[in-house]
């Protein structure tokens, strides 16, 4: 008699509201159909010594779930962290940008994810690569994607390489072992690369921490505010707890203490209440002044030496996700992602992306992708995409195009339209015109202090030490010689190769 009254209670509440049912015995498991579970501990059998029944649904549901627990990991940036926190801007640039963002006292909530780029999930943490450093702002006017580094350069400055850079970079399809001897050989192709591999081999190539590293958005953007004017920016995220890393020795001994050690010290960091904290700066360009300079602005391989920064708000990380796979997982960052005064620029490294990250995220997550919460902006969204893999979206109505008659259908509206620069020139393929490969790197090495620099060229020397090639080796020796005499001399010196070829090489190169 009991059972039938639970019944009808359960039956009577599932007809008002199935998540009645839900919030009232929280603790009930049910099916991914919120269906109640009446057993989790025995499959269904046909008698006590029969097989399994294909009826057993719960079963079948729990293998198949399992079975796809794992999505495509990411080609790169698969090992990260993520934590939520806020933006607030701080300084009027309305005269820069029409971006909402940007209004003083506006504080904007965010995801940032931090990721090693080239090893896989599960990696220690502590291994020598660049750094992720991505952003994704839920904005009044939609979701801002600032995908960046702890770096203000790049390896390359044409998206058309970097399939090969990276495959150069993963693990021999031979032996699934990285090795320095094919890395180099695609490096000693691109001189444009000795600035980068110069900050990764240097401290800055394992971050003591997340909290301890800047974050830069590494390409020019381009502001446009409500006049259409067009200014070119660079972003930068300076960290209030300053910048340390390891040098490979000390790194080796971490992981053998903690090799989730950025994780454990972000994470604990947040939950101690002590929040990181990083101020926004950016530097900023006129179109007419691209040509200021020895090097092309526009080239993701420079910094921009000598253009002063402005603080113009601060990031806070405060609260770290409940979830790993439902937030740093599954959120999906795209550099095409922008809101109304903020474009690309014409750097050839960030217009690949534009399409690279978003079709990423297609495969990985289905084209749906941004409607999983982490991705959902928080303003309605409103078009006619529709259907595919996991759509959950609120369309309704006959019309499901644009433009009709039907007054109820959406509108677009010119405000909004991109910015229109003037073109010129011809369809082509070559190189950009001013390329400067290396001055930059001599900068950078100088900029180091003794102690530094003998880390330097301890680690990217034990590294060159692997490469067999000869060839392979003295190249790479000359970029570095190019960049500094002092800087080549020492690395051949470690490497014992010959110092005059090394010179002779390097004097032979062209900028």
């Amino acid at each position: 008699m009991s059972r039938h009254k639970n019944y009808g209670k359960i039956f009577i509440f599932l007809l008002v509201s199935p998540l009645t049912v839900l919030a009232s015995e929280s603790s009930l498991m049910t099916q991914d159909n919120g269906a109640p579970v009446g057993d989790n501990q025995n499959s269904q059998t046909a008698g006590p010594n029969g097989p399994t029944l294909l009826q057993d649904g719960h079963l079948i549901q729990k293998l198949q779930r399992f079975d796809r627990e794992r999505i495509p990991e990411r080609v790169v940036h698969a090992r990260g962290t993520g934590a939520f926190g806020e933006f607030k801007a701080e300084k009027d640039i309305s005269d820069l940008t029409k971006a909402n963002v940007f209004l003083p006292g506006t504080t904007t909530p965010v995801f940032v994810r931090f990721s090693t780029v080239i090893h896989p999930k599960g990696s220690p943490e502590e291994l020598r690569d660049p750094h992720g450093f991505a952003i994704k702002f839920y904005t009044s006017q939609g979701n801002w994607d600032l995908v960046g580094l702890s770096e203000p350069v790049f390896f390359i400055r044409d998206a058309i390489k970097f399939p090969d850079m990276i495959h150069s970079l993963k693990p021999s399809p031979v032996t699934n072992v990285q090795n320095p001897e094919r890395y180099y050989d695609f490096f000693s192709h691109q001189p444009e690369s000795t600035h980068m591999l110069t900050r990764i081999f240097s401290f800055h190539g394992i971050p003591a921490s997340y909290r301890e590293m800047d974050g830069f958005g590494v390409h020019a953007f381009k502001f446009i505010n409500k006049k259409g004017e067009i200014t070119y920016v660079k972003f930068h995220f300076k960290s209030h707890q300053g910048v340390k890393g390891y040098n490979g020795a000390e790194a080796q001994k971490m992981q053998g203490k903690d090799f989730n050690n950025l994780t454990n010290d972000l994470y604990s960091t947040i939950n101690a209440g002590k929040f990181p904290i990083w101020d926004l700066y950016i530097q900023t360009l006129k179109p007419e002044q691209l040509n200021d300079f020895s090097y092309n602005p526009l080239d993701d391989t420079k910094e921009w030496h000598g253009v002063p920064e402005t603080k113009i708000g601060t990031l806070t990380l405060n609260k770290v996700p409940k979830n790993f796979f439902e937030t740093t997982e599954q959120v999906a960052f795209d550099p095409s992602n922008f809101i109304p005064g903020i474009e690309a620029s014409e750097d050839r490294m960030l217009q690949g992306r534009l399409f690279s990250y978003a079709d990423t995220h297609m495969y990985r997550l289905g084209a749906n992708y941004q409607q999983i919460p982490v991705n959902r902006p928080k303003v309605a969204v409103k078009n006619y995409n529709q259907q595919g893999s996991g759509h959950h979206g609120q369309t309704s109505g006959e019309v499901n195009y644009q433009p009709s008659v039907n007054d109820n259908g959406l509108k677009d509206d010119a405000a909004y339209k991109a910015s229109t620069p003037l073109l010129s020139g011809n369809v082509q393929q070559q190189m950009i015109a001013k390329t400067d490969n290396f001055e930059q790197a001599g900068i950078f090495y100088r900029s180091l202090t003794p102690l530094q620099q003998n880390d330097l060229i301890q680690d990217l020397g034990d590294d060159l030490l692997k490469v067999q090639n000869k060839q392979v080796r003295s190249t790479m020796l000359s970029y570095f010689y190019k960049a500094d005499a002092d800087y080549g001399k020492r690395l051949a010196a470690h490497t014992k190769d010959d110092v005059a070829l090394i010179e002779k090489m390097a004097a032979e190169l062209q900028n």
